[in-house]
């Protein structure tokens, strides 16, 4: 079955595309969720108006990003945590421990954009990397400092 894509869809493409794909996928996942519209002429028509707002919220979601990722470039982040000899932290330091520093600074800011590449189990500066859009990502410099 050929499809339209409504959305950005990992595995398939791009809002705007034509793709094929099995019926049953199409019936049951793509079309219930509106991520995709079976192609047809009507379609086509209206995915073309569709496409025009999409981008230009696309557009604005990326100009807010950007602008938010230069506010969190100023911002540096403390979290004081429990240390034990050789000042090696109890556990490790999580992305919602720095999600509510940074919510303490103003910003919100979902945990499940926060990048930690590697635990942080020991004090010291790190940079974390947010994940804004697909495109922008900011670095936050977190200190781990211990708890008093």
């Amino acid at each position: 079955m050929k499809v339209i894509l409504r959305k950005n869809y990992e595995q398939l493409g791009n809002v705007g595309e034509v793709v094929e794909v099995k019926n049953g996928f199409a019936r049951n996942f793509l079309l219930p969720r509106q991520i995709a519209y079976q192609a047809t002429k009507g379609n086509i028509l209206a995915l073309q108006e569709e496409k025009k707002l999409f981008e230009k919220k696309e557009a604005k979601e990326l100009d807010a990003a950007k602008a938010l990722a230069a506010e969190l470039e100023k911002v540096s982040i403390s979290i004081a945590v429990k240390v034990g000899e050789e000042d090696k932290i109890f556990g490790s330091v999580t992305s919602q421990m720095i999600a509510d520093a940074i919510s303490e600074k103003g910003f919100e800011i979902d945990k499940r954009k926060i990048e930690i590449t590697e635990q942080i189990k020991a004090l010291g500066i790190y940079s974390v990397q947010i994940k804004l859009h697909t495109s922008v990502n900011a670095v936050v410099k977190t200190w781990v400092v211990r708890e008093e």
